[in-house]
This record gives structure tokens, C-alpha cells and sequence, in this order.
């Protein structure tokens, strides 16, 4: 039995040292160290602009190397725990304390793994959620508000803040659209796989059938870059509308909500959340350019000309995700083939299973191309 859970502790490292080798970690341990000497030297303050570069760049290294120290030491403790284990007289006694030890540290390595895949130029950067009911009627208007809401628990998990940016209320209920701004650590690199048509099949609570309806998730990262992109003013719309309110005193009335519609592509954006137009106005504006600037990237990498407007009919057929409530429960995700029989827990924000599986069969598609 110790000799299984010898054999794991080798599993365990070989997958460590394939994991952490792209990421050089001697290399990150001695800029470190260059960078403490140099904190440490008489003159280090006297450029308090460069000096604080500096630290914060020594603050970013050392919170990266840190997960891997650990994992290291926990590795090492394992193997000298089971070398004075099979000193012992029942050396199998200590094989399921070991064995509870490397299923702990492989759970570790598995959120290393996941964030060795966000290294895309924008993974840090703030997420911007669009989210449009399609067919189906009332039930993709309470859809959409169902997937608002999912977001909006996942993001609290995380200890994320999130924003609600804008919301379009459905003739009978829920919403035919809503945007919003999710910011924490690495908030577009988790959610960029959120993109795509979500599928829903239920009893519908409207007219008591079994029906299917979707809404598609729109997700682009909130980055510099936008300041860049310039607009002519020929091809952007600009409305405005009442925001909505609370009702009584707090009643919007003022038109301060901003519609915005790149005419080339028929993209329309609207914010709401802010107190005034101009603010309003802004943030929709730097919106629709992380969008017309997520579609340049997508022309250029895929080569492909029709991307611009909406890319995929938010019907059946165009699918990434189904989310089955009767006859039974599933959710599946059509890309990874990943899937679920536990649909409250993904509805109720806990789909970070799904994150890491699409970020795996991300990059096995980019080690493909």
C-alpha cells in the first residue's frame, strides 16, 4: 500500500515540474532576488517613482512564485514522511494520511494548472457581459435574467465586483437584455468561455409546456487599448432615454441612459448606470470600442471577413451550453463535452468547473492550429 502511494508522489511531481517548467521559476527567483538587493540599497528611494515599479513588480513575483513554493514544500514533506514511514513496523499505516496529503496538493496543482492558461494578453482585465434574450418569447426573457443572476452569484464568489450596466425589462417578464461589468483577478481570462448561445429546456412557468428557449452572452475585455480606436461620427447613433428608477422620489427625470449604435455594424450598446449622461455616455462609448476591437482581433487571428454584426442566430443549432430541466437535469457544454447533473449548483454561480475545462480545451485548440 505505501509502495501505491509512493508511486502517486512521483505522479505528483512529474506534474509539477511539467506544469511549472514554461513558467521559469529559477528565473522569477532570481530577478527576486535582484530586486530585494537593490530595496535594499541607499539610493533605492531616491527615484520614489522608479522605486515603487520596482516593489510592485517584486510584489507580482513573489505572489506567482508563492503557490509554487508550496506545492514544492508540501512535495517534499510527502516524500520525507514516506521515507521514514517505510522505517517503520506497519509502514502502511501512514499510507492513508499520505494518500489524503497528495489528493489535497493535486486539487492545488489543478488551480495552478488553470492559471498557467491565463496568459492571454487581456485575461486580467475587467469582463463585459452582454447578455440577449433570443428565441422563445417570455421564457428567453426569464432566461436571460436567470443567467444575470448566475453571473452575478459566480462573481460574488469570487469576491468579485460586479456592476449592472444596463437592463432592458421583457414585455411579461425577466429581461430582453442586460450588460455587466464583472473586475477581479483574471475576471475575462475565466469568463471569455461564457461566450456563445446558452440553451434552455424547462417546463415553461408561463403556459405550463415543456419549452426551449436561449440567450446569447457576449463577452469582451475591458481594456486600454479602446482609447485607440477612433469612431467617425458618421458611424455612431447616439439616443437617449429615461434610466430607470426605484419609483417615488428617486424616479429618473432626466434622460441620462445612452443608446449607441455603430451604424457599419449594427452593435448597439446602452448604459444606464451612471448619474449622468456624459458618464453614461463614456463608459457605453469605451464598451463599444472593447467590442469593434475584440472583433479586429478575431478578423485577424481567424482570417475571416463576416464576423462583424451578430455572429451566430441566438436559436437552436448555434448552442455552447445546454441547461436541461426536464425530463431531467443536465448541463453540457457543446465545446468540451463537459457536463453536469447538478443544475442548481451552476445556476447558483457554480460553474468554475466549466472555466477550467474550456481553458483546457482552449489550448489544446491552439496547440492544434
Amino acid at each position: 500500500m505505501l509502495e501505491e502511494v509512493v508511486k502517486a508522489i512521483e505522479d505528483v511531481e512529474n506534474r509539477l515540474e511539467s506544469l511549472s517548467k514554461p513558467l521559469d521559476l529559477e528565473a522569477r527567483s532570481a530577478e527576486i532576488q535582484t530586486l530585494e538587493e537593490a530595496a535594499g540599497g541607499a539610493q533605492f528611494w531616491d527615484d520614489p517613482t522608479g522605486a515603487q515599479a520596482q516593489m510592485q513588480r517584486l510584489n507580482v513575483l513573489k505572489e506567482s512564485l508563492a503557490p509554487w513554493v508550496a506545492a514544492r514544500k508540501r512535495l517534499e514533506d510527502a516524500r520525507t514522511m514516506a521515507e521514514l514511514a517505510s522505517m517503520e513496523d506497519d509502514p502502511d499505516s501512514y499510507a492513508p494520511e499520505l494518500s489524503a496529503e497528495l489528493a489535497s496538493l493535486s486539487a492545488a496543482l489543478d488551480k495552478l494548472e488553470v492559471e498557467t492558461l491565463l496568459s492571454g494578453a487581456h485575461d486580467a482585465a475587467p469582463a463585459i457581459l452582454e447578455i440577449n434574450a433570443g428565441a422563445g418569447g417570455a421564457d428567453a426573457n426569464d432566461w436571460t435574467s436567470m443567467l444575470q443572476r448566475m453571473y452575478l452569484r459566480w462573481a460574488d464568489r469570487h469576491h468579485f465586483k460586479a456592476e449592472i450596466m444596463d437592463e432592458v425589462e421583457g414585455d411579461v417578464a425577466g429581461l430582453k437584455s442586460t450588460s455587466l461589468r464583472i473586475e477581479g483577478k483574471n475576471a475575462y481570462g475565466l469568463l471569455q468561455g461564457e461566450h456563445g448561445v446558452h440553451r434552455l429546456v424547462r417546463m415553461s412557468p408561463f403556459n405550463k409546456t415543456r419549452e426551449t428557449s436561449f440567450a446569447g452572452v457576449n463577452v469582451v475585455p475591458e481594456v486600454a487599448e479602446v482609447e485607440d480606436v477612433d469612431i467617425p461620427a458618421k458611424d455612431l447613433k447616439r439616443e437617449h432615454t429615461l434610466s430607470r428608477g426605484a419609483g417615488g422620489q428617486n424616479v429618473q427625470k432626466n434622460e441620462t441612459a445612452v443608446r449607441l449604435t455603430h451604424l457599419p455594424t449594427n452593435i448597439v450598446v446602452t448604459c444606464q448606470d451612471q448619474r449622468s449622461q456624459l458618464q453614461n455616455y463614456e463608459r457605453a462609448l469605451r464598451v463599444l470600442k472593447a467590442r469593434l476591437l475584440e472583433i479586429a482581433r478575431l478578423e485577424q487571428r481567424t482570417g475571416i471577413d463576416d464576423l462583424r454584426g451578430e455572429r451566430k442566430d441566438i436559436a437552436f443549432g448555434h448552442q455552447t451550453r445546454n441547461y436541461v430541466f426536464q425530463p431531467y437535469t443536465l448541463v453540457k457544454d457543446t465545446r468540451t463535452a463537459h457536463e453536469t447533473g447538478d443544475i442548481q449548483r451552476v445556476m447558483n454561480g457554480e460553474f468554475d468547473d466549466f472555466i477550467d475545462d474550456f481553458l483546457r480545451w482552449q489550448q489544446t485548440q491552439k496547440m492544434q492550429d
